[in-house]
């Protein structure tokens, strides 16, 4: 059965913190010889063309979407909701490009719910892969489910855990701002409902995910939805053959300082602070007297981060400090020797690139219940990080970053739990085994639905989804034989062994 090989298409998000894990999924099952066709924004095409590392094997096929409208990159924050729009206009010409290529044996998604729908009639099987933390898809179908029942969600809903014993879990501010979101009206479909049908309607639940880290939250959700979750596990991003070398200026500027005495902010690309934050942000990383190198979008309200920044801000820290309102390569940043320090909004993406490398992790989640989620799984349950105090509205203050900082300095329990964290990520065998162990669920899963399609074409409704595929054969041979027409029991069990 691992002899042969499969064909996935895969249709992420229309964001880099979802294109990218897809894409590192994509290598990792290409490089086993599996072939992947990607279902990407045009403009996004170019951008990640260098971390393909199988072109052989993995096809970008371009997505015609309006300009402006391509990534989150491309929108403030997609607050009128324009970017689900267009990603749900996309339907038709997704169909069109499933129909015309190769018919692929699965069919990988985050958000597009309708995906199952629309490949029903090819006889595509559906597996909705999650590339954020599993914890954030179990509060997402919490408040899936009691919506579902016709009730409003309360702060008080979401101030315990999923499941209850775990240490994840929103604060009264969070939960609060959460509810209030969950129960405006709207017109257009919210996350968490994307999120909850995304999970009802697929075949099969994927995770970026470790179960030595998350596996009981991955458990849970499995159990509320009667479906098996497979963990990819940590998908951490190989090294480009023809990577490009680290920006002139960053690297000249590096070389200054010594080794793991550089602070590296990053807020990534949906994050826009309110101006009183980011120039709380910046005072803070000052007063730690460290140099620190910022890369996040200008603050709300300013077109430029020179305009934001705080008055004399300039010359005191020049020549320390170089704080930019663009991308900046994240990876190559964190592997530099001068770094020792990375601060940064909890999103999922640093989650892993952070636990990977070997900087002290300072995390300042900002106002949002996912980067909350994540902090409180680096910070509370892993124990591998610390988080920023805030006040009861969210906000931080150059003094709370500046002692978080500083609690990491020198020898700590979050050191200590960090580094065994990362020597487990980073052994190979320990991702590549992961990987195996997914591709084997991927087959065991497909001929699992073949058998349910085979006993649904032969009538039978009794279907148990539990059950794996050895257990479908053993119960048409054993149970229900005699319940399948012309009682062919025999080429039913051969087609489900294929």
């Amino acid at each position: 059965m691992m002899d042969s090989k499969l064909h996935i298409a895969m249709f992420p998000w229309l964001a880099f913190g979802h294109f990218i894990p897809f894409l590192q999924l994509a290598n990792d099952l290409a490089k086993r010889g599996h072939r992947i066709s990607l279902l990407l924004p045009t403009n996004a095409l170019l951008k990640l063309k260098h971390m393909n590392l199988h072109p052989q094997l993995i096809t970008f096929c371009s997505l015609n979407l309006p300009p402006g409208v391509e990534t989150t990159a491309d929108t403030n924050n997609n607050l009128d909701g324009s970017l689900e729009v267009a990603f749900d206009g996309l339907r038709d010409e997704v169909k069109t490009i499933l129909v015309q290529m190769e018919k692929p044996n699965l069919v990988f998604y985050d958000l597009a719910y309708w995906i199952p729908e629309l490949v029903l009639e090819m006889g595509c099987k559906t597996v909705r892969f999650t590339v954020v933390s599993p914890t954030i898809s179990a509060l997402s179908l919490a408040m899936w489910a009691i919506k579902g029942k016709g009730r409003a969600v309360t702060a008080a809903d979401l101030m315990e855990g999923f499941p209850c014993d775990s240490k994840v879990v929103l604060r009264e501010h969070e939960a609060y701002q959460v509810s209030r979101f969950a129960n405006a009206p709207s017109n257009r479909i919210k996350v968490f409902d994307r999120v909850g049908e995304a999970l009802k309607r697929c075949d099969a639940i994927a995770m970026r995910a470790c179960n030595e880290m998350e596996g009981h939250y991955c458990n849970y959700i499995g159990t509320k939805l009667g479906k098996r979750v497979y963990c990819t596990g940590p998908l951490l991003p190989e090294q480009p053959r023809e990577e490009e070398p680290l920006d002139d200026e960053i690297a000249r500027w590096l070389e200054n300082f010594e080794p793991n005495s550089v602070i590296f902010c990053v807020f990534g690309s949906e994050v826009t602070l309110a101006k009183e934050q980011f120039q709380e942000l910046v005072l803070g990383l000052e007063l730690t007297g460290l140099p620190f190198l910022v890369a996040i979008r200008p603050p709300e309200g300013s077109c430029s981060i020179e305009e934001a920044l705080p008055e004399g801000f300039q010359e005191r820290v020049k020549g320390k400090a170089i704080v930019r309102g663009g991308w900046v390569q994240q990876s190559m940043i964190l592997r530099h020797k001068a770094v020792g320090y990375f601060v940064n909004h909890g999103g999922s993406a640093s989650m892993w690139e952070s636990l990977a490398s070997h900087c002290r992790i300072i995390l300042a989640p900002a106002n949002r219940f996912d980067f909350a989620l994540n902090a409180r799984l680096m910070a509370e349950e892993l124990e591998a990080a610390v988080e920023v105090q805030t006040d009861e509205n969210g906000r931080f203050f150059k003094e709370n970053l500046c002692n978080a900082i500083k609690s990491v300095m020198g020898e700590s329990r979050q050191k200590e739990n960090h580094k065994k964290w990362r020597d487990l990520l980073l052994n190979h065998d320990f991702a590549d085994n992961y990987i195996q162990n997914f591709i084997h669920n991927l087959f065991t899963e497909q001929q699992f639905l073949k058998g349910l399609k085979l006993l649904w074409d032969h009538g039978i409704k009794k279907v148990v989804i539990e059950c794996d595929a050895k257990r479908v054969v053993d119960w048409i041979s054993a149970d229900i034989g005699s319940d399948i027409p012309n009682g062919n029991v025999a080429n039913i069990i051969n087609e489900c062994k294929c």
